[in-house]
């Protein structure tokens, strides 16, 4: 194929920039660039580009219908951009890039038949709703948690001021005992040093 290489420089660049780019410069690569991907894709047409670089007529584009066990029916569209309607059998086009006669990039594309798109857009459709029924579960789940969990805390810190003097009397007690063994303790030791 053929494509676009920026060229960077590291150091020496202007200002504070760490990279910069020298220049552009084309490269060139395998000529069997496979399976490309359409610029548009709808359920009536489907629009598949050629691999070129600018100046686009700079270069010839040879499309091709490929059909299994037969030789490719050349098409007459020489254009690098190239428009199909949907039939009712699949097609696999294939796209060839040439300069000076000779293939320099070569792209495929299948365009599916309009019964295999609504298929898949069903197919599409019934994946996004069970998705989507996932999410709005675990969202549910989420927010239920959250609200038992706020509720919870209400109740505790009402229950907490509502029952104020006996946690109160239960907080001095656990202190006064613990005052009395320090107490005990101290008296103790006391005895022991005597």
């Amino acid at each position: 194929g053929i494509g676009i290489r920026e060229v960077l420089l590291t150091s020496g660049c202007p200002g504070t920039e760490s990279k910069c780019i020298v220049r552009v410069e084309e490269c060139r690569g395998p000529v069997d660039c496979g399976w490309g991907i359409p610029i548009s894709e709808g359920l009536a047409c489907v629009k598949m580009p050629c691999i070129y670089i600018a100046p686009e007529n700079r270069f010839k584009y040879v499309w091709k219908m490929l059909i299994p066990n037969k030789t490719a029916h050349i098409l007459p569209n020489d254009s690098a951009i190239m428009e199909v309607c949907r039939d009712t059998r699949s097609v696999t086009f294939q796209c060839e890039t040439q300069e000076n006669g000779n293939k320099i990039a070569s792209v495929k594309y299948t365009v599916y038949a309009t019964t295999e798109m609504e298929t898949k857009k069903s197919r599409r459709i019934e994946r996004g709703q069970s998705r989507r029924t996932m999410t709005d579960a675990i969202l549910v789940f989420c927010l239920v948690t959250g609200l038992l969990t706020t509720v919870g805390v209400i109740f505790a810190m009402v229950f907490m001021i509502l029952k104020r003097a006996v946690i109160k009397s239960i907080w001095e007690s656990k202190s006064g005992q613990d005052n009395q063994d320090k107490k005990l303790a101290n008296r103790r030791s006391l005895c022991n040093m005597e």
